[in-house]
């Protein structure tokens, strides 16, 4: 059977701590997050600020940039730390074993969220050109070029979890990658 503790603990991958996508009910990101983060792990939950519209007023809301995940930096040991918590639906697998998520990615993702560009949640694109910024606070990112009439934008990604986010760059600072 694939996905066994064997299996993971003969891979080297059980020991080794990475990142994981913990898919969660409907707005219960929060809560993942704070009762993982007093479980002793790692967790990174990123929000974006939102402006929702009520009957009366216009109100700024820190809501998750990708809906129903949070993502725990953790070894495969300590998973029942995190599927034990009510509100977590279950890890993102592939095949059956939970699935590692690149630190690369997750650290594009915080670069993002910090830079002051207009990051927004985007739908997950796995069309054109893979492409690398050359300068800037945001050197060494790499994302896939989106369809956009006026600007272009570009996707950074957490492929596994097929979520995305997107912000608006100068063409003539990036550069293809092989």
């Amino acid at each position: 059977m694939r996905g066994t503790e064997a299996d993971l603990r003969s891979s080297g991958s059980f020991e080794a701590r990475q990142w994981y996508a913990a898919y969660t009910y409907a707005q219960h990101e929060s809560t993942v997050s704070q009762q993982i983060g007093s479980r002793g792990l790692e967790v990174f939950l990123p929000n974006i600020e939102r402006e929702r519209k009520w009957k009366d007023r216009v109100v700024r809301l820190s809501t998750p940039l990708f809906p129903g995940y949070v993502f725990v930096h953790m070894q495969l040991c300590d998973r029942l730390k995190v599927l034990s918590i009510p509100s977590v639906v279950r890890l993102v697998t592939f095949n059956g074993t939970p699935a590692a998520i690149p630190a690369s990615e997750i650290e594009s993702i915080r670069r993002c969220l910090v830079s002051g560009y207009g990051v927004q949640a985007s739908p997950f694109l796995n069309v054109g050109r893979r492409v690398r910024i050359k300068g800037g606070t945001l050197k060494g990112v790499e994302g896939i070029i989106g369809p956009s009439a006026e600007y272009c934008k570009l996707l950074v990604s957490i492929e596994l979890a097929q979520q995305s986010i997107a912000l608006e760059v100068d063409p003539a600072n990036l550069e293809p990658v092989e």
